[in-house]
């Protein structure tokens, strides 16, 4: 009976449907459960955003053979979509396929997973029994059985807050209706909101930069636009790119201008910044803050959010998962990933051994399977289902192969890593003609040593965009 239940895969992102497409290419049948009205509804959230890294490694291996069969044409391979553009070219035609079709449920929450007849606490007979989803659609609740489980469900749903105490601060909720989380079209259909307007963008990542760089368009569009950008923790270098040295050159240009417009006084920069209380004032809003450790009090109409985001663990409570404390990513995967430790974007390819849960036959795949850290990337989580898929099917020999290569970065993580130095990650971008990650790297490379070990030591990595808040 086992075998003839389908696959759950939860989420129909760019890495759920890579799983789907794994299943079918393998003989096993999948369900591909979707909360959003469409595919990749998340992506379409960011929708206007041009991502860093070319269409090759947008398309997953197994997507593409599918797809390459129904006559698809790939789009350029060098070329940069959009996030609607991956929705619109390449997730919309491969859920329109009919093995995955017929298995795709759209506007489908999933609420709770456990096993059958067995609660969290039950042992006898545990493994053997398929897993219940519940899920919740505009027809009302349902239930239904599965041999595994894949959660792809991501993690934009659970924007981290303001607070550094990972809290929202006092007045926070009262002023949602002001506050934008994420990467707002700010010069297109939210434009009116920003045009003309004194707007705090709080956050140290890509996604802050791009934020600021589109307002920085409404600026030379509407006069009066005016942008403070507040970084909760350390300086900016890090956060600028590697910029002639970062082979993903459309990531390397988003910091080279950001630094331009710094330089050019367009952004009024806040650093370090800690917000205390939000309230409301008139039409707009006053943050009581503090900037270095001295109190700061601003004015603005609106407040762009860029803080990244949190897995979203409220279903899970009825199986046996375990999550590292402080990353909440499967323990074995967290030493790998944690910002504590960790600054580049040089996270080693990873499967089925760092992604298993207590709860044989589920797992955590995508930017979930990161927890709280911000490093994740789409050609990873491509390896991650094609390994997890593998492992269900049996084959476990192919599961536990490492196929995943990716060229060398300069770049790293944005936000400071303790013990770092502020010129950037492990003493700033490596020399350009140096085979590591980061100055110190390249340093120890050259006194014989294995590296500095923030990077992936032998392997080289790309850091590859995927959902814009590495």
């Amino acid at each position: 009976m086992m075998a003839e239940l389908p696959v759950a895969v939860i989420g129909a992102g760019p890495v759920g449907l890579a799983a789907a497409a794994h299943l079918v290419q393998r003989g096993i049948r999948p369900l591909i459960l979707e909360r959003g009205e469409s595919v990749g509804a998340a992506l379409l959230e960011w929708g206007h955003v041009r991502v860093f890294s070319p269409w090759e490694y947008n398309i997953d291996a197994a997507a593409r053979t599918l797809l390459e069969r129904s006559g698809w044409k790939a789009p350029d391979e060098q070329g940069l979509p959009t996030g609607g553009e991956i929705v619109s070219d390449y997730l919309a035609p491969l859920s329109a396929l009919p093995a995955i079709a017929a298995n795709l449920k759209l506007g489908v929450e999933v609420t709770a997973i456990t096993r059958h007849g067995h609660n969290k606490v039950a042992n006898e007979g545990r493994k053997n029994a398929p897993f219940v989803i519940r899920c919740r659609d505009a027809d009302g609740e349902h239930r239904v059985l599965a041999r595994a489980v894949i959660d792809a469900s991501g993690t934009w749903s659970r924007p981290n807050p303001i607070g550094v105490d990972g809290l929202p601060v006092p007045g926070e909720g009262e002023a949602s209706g002001r506050i934008a989380y994420g990467i707002p079209d700010v010069v297109g259909k939210a434009r009116e909101d920003y045009a003309g307007k004194r707007i705090l963008v709080i956050g140290g990542g890509h996604s802050a930069i791009n934020v600021a760089l589109a307002l920085m368009e409404l600026q030379d569009a509407v006069s009066g636009t005016e942008i403070f950008w507040a970084l909760r923790h350390g300086s900016v270098d890090r956060l600028l790119g590697g910029g002639l040295n970062d082979q993903l050159p459309e990531r390397g240009a988003l910091g080279l201008a950001a630094k331009q417009a710094m330089a050019d006084g367009r952004l009024n920069m806040l650093a370090p910044f800690a917000v205390n209380r939000i309230a409301p004032q008139g039409e707009g809003l006053t943050v009581d803050a503090s900037l270095a450790g001295k109190p700061f009090n601003l004015a603005v109409d609106r407040i762009v959010v860029t803080t990244g985001f949190r897995p979203d663990l409220s279903f899970l409570g009825e199986i046996r998962i375990a999550l590292d404390p402080v990353v909440e990513a499967p323990p074995a995967l967290a030493p790998l990933i944690d910002p504590n430790f960790h600054s580049c974007g040089t996270v080693p390819a990873h499967g089925i051994v760092e992604l298993a849960h207590p709860e044989p036959g589920f797992t955590i795949v995508g930017s979930k399977s990161y927890g709280r850290a911000p490093t994740f990337l789409m050609a990873t989580g491509y390896e991650q289902v094609r390994s997890v898929v593998a492992d269900i099917a049996g084959d476990h020999v192919a599961a536990h192969e490492v196929r995943l290569v990716l060229p060398e970065t300069g770049v790293c993580s944005a936000d400071r890593v303790t013990g770092s130095d502020d010129a950037g990650c492990c003493g700033g971008p490596a020399p350009a003609d140096a085979n590591a990650c980061c100055v110190e790297d390249a340093d120890a490379k050259a006194k014989g040593a294995a590296g500095c070990g923030c990077g992936a030591g032998t392997q080289t990595r790309r850091a590859v965009a995927t959902s814009v808040d590495a």
